[in-house]
């Protein structure tokens, strides 16, 4: 255990969050995803829903600000404009851990599939909700001033 830290965030989620680069994907998706037979890294969040993953991520990633979209959610192959309350809950938690407004864009199941192969990590989730998948792009994070020296 690590202070601080909810002991929600797995070792390797932590991990991975501090390993991806600024450009790099997340992917947060639900149980229905097929994760282990698109992906090589693949973090089980058990229990977990894909708003409340969004929300641990984001408290800790930043998302970028030099592309739009950096943020997707997952609509049913040919109705890219239909929405789904996950998706409006999702974008919610994300824009309140940013503290602005992220733009979200909607990619197909088929096109979301082969968006999300480049994902450095998969958080699978115990969501059963429908098209309940999202990819994430890393921002930088930013200070004023230099860092200070660790004691």
């Amino acid at each position: 255990m690590l202070k601080a830290i909810p002991p929600r965030f797995t070792p390797d989620l932590l991990w991975a969050i501090a390993a991806m680069g600024h450009g790099d994907r997340i992917a947060i998706v639900d149980a229905n995803y097929p994760a282990h037979a698109l992906h090589t890294r693949v973090l089980p969040l058990a229990g977990i829903d894909t708003v409340q993953a969004g929300r641990m991520v984001t408290a800790l990633l930043p998302i970028d600000d030099f592309v739009e979209p950096a943020a997707f959610w997952m609509s049913p192959d040919g109705r890219p404009d239909e929405n789904f309350e996950v998706h409006a809950l999702f974008r919610d938690a994300v824009q309140a851990a940013e503290g602005r407004a992220i733009p979200f864009a909607s990619l197909e199941r088929s096109a979301f599939y082969a968006e999300a192969r480049g994902a450095f990590a998969v958080l699978t989730t115990a969501d059963l909700r429908p098209f309940s998948c999202f990819l994430l792009t890393k921002g930088v994070v930013r200070t004023t001033a230099p860092p200070k020296e660790s004691p």
